[in-house]
């Protein structure tokens, strides 16, 4: 599938502050990783048993706010991501979008140029996990007000990615 939108990692200069401290103000603790299948937000790929990745706190709204000059207030928000514990040179491309294949439940999160929630959408990713999600970003977009939104799984609330207004 060609995707009309575009999946964005953790920027790399975020990826190189996380790797020594994260958003919570926690030291970076790399680890090998035993078993693979994480989701990783620095490349948009799971990881293979062997590589060396962190958990790490990260404030996705927060980055695009100071970016931006946005003020999202209380809908800053953060959480856990898996990221590489080293560069990894970022996604490789390829077809889709990450993570939508693993199935389950995602939200999709509208925010305007301030950085506050707009609204939601509850996405259930079954035979079609592109297709539900490209539907969901053409909704969000369709409002001129939305300037980008952020995927999330729904059972733990996890960024997934975000993707800008096109």
């Amino acid at each position: 599938m060609t995707s009309r939108y575009r999946a964005m990692p953790i920027e790399e200069t975020a990826l190189q502050e996380l790797r020594v401290r994260d958003d919570a103000g926690r030291d970076c603790v790399p680890h090998t990783d035993g078993e693979g299948g994480a989701p990783l937000r620095c490349c948009l790929r799971t990881s293979a048993a062997g590589e060396r990745i962190a958990l790490v706190s990260y404030a996705p709204l927060r980055r695009w706010a100071a970016r931006t000059g946005a003020d999202p207030g209380a809908y800053d928000e953060q959480g856990p991501v898996f990221i590489h514990a080293g560069d990894c040179g970022g996604p490789a491309g390829g077809g889709g979008y990450p993570f939508a294949r693993a199935g389950g439940r995602r939200t999709a999160r509208r925010y305007d140029a301030r950085g506050h929630i707009l609204g939601g959408r509850v996405l259930d990713l079954g035979e079609d996990p592109d297709g539900e999600i490209e539907r969901a970003l053409a909704d969000a977009f369709a409002e001129p007000e939305v300037a980008l939104v952020h995927v999330r799984a729904a059972e733990f609330g996890c960024f997934q990615f975000e993707v800008h207004r096109p």
